[in-house]
């Protein structure tokens, strides 16, 4: 069994699919925009253009997305997505990735059970959580 996360956006999920290629090397899988699916005809011509359904392979994880219709989306609130970083300076520069043009919810640091581990939401909102293997100094 595995467990993947879905990501709603607010019309900014080909936006975000770019930003996650750069801060996380993720790879696109499946794209398709609404005006692509068989849904096409039930869509608005606002939503035509955005992403009905895709899919990313980031490391030897998948995280799926979508652009929600405007009176479905909600922002998320109560989860986070976590990654686990090989080492402290790449969990680092995955944070710094992640956070920027973000929000700073915990900076990446020395823990008690980690070498490196922070807590940002992305320019899209989404919450991470980057905690680095290995034991702290």
């Amino acid at each position: 069994m595995n467990i993947n996360a879905y990501l709603n956006f607010d019309g900014r999920c080909a936006a975000a699919i770019k930003f996650y290629e750069e801060a996380l090397g993720a790879k696109v899988l499946f794209k398709q925009t609404w005006g692509e699916s068989p849904m096409a005809k039930d869509m608005p011509p606002q939503m035509q253009g955005h992403i009905m359904h895709a899919t990313l392979a980031i490391g030897e994880g998948t995280l799926m997305c979508a652009d929600s219709p405007p009176e479905q989306y909600k922002k998320p609130a109560g989860i986070a997505l976590s990654v686990q970083a090989k080492d402290k300076a790449e969990g680092e520069r995955i944070f710094n990735a992640l956070a920027k043009g973000g929000t700073v919810t915990m900076p990446y640091s020395e823990t008690f059970w980690s070498p490196g581990f922070g807590m940002c939401t992305d320019s899209f909102g989404i919450p991470w959580m980057v905690n680095a293997a290995g034991n702290p100094s």
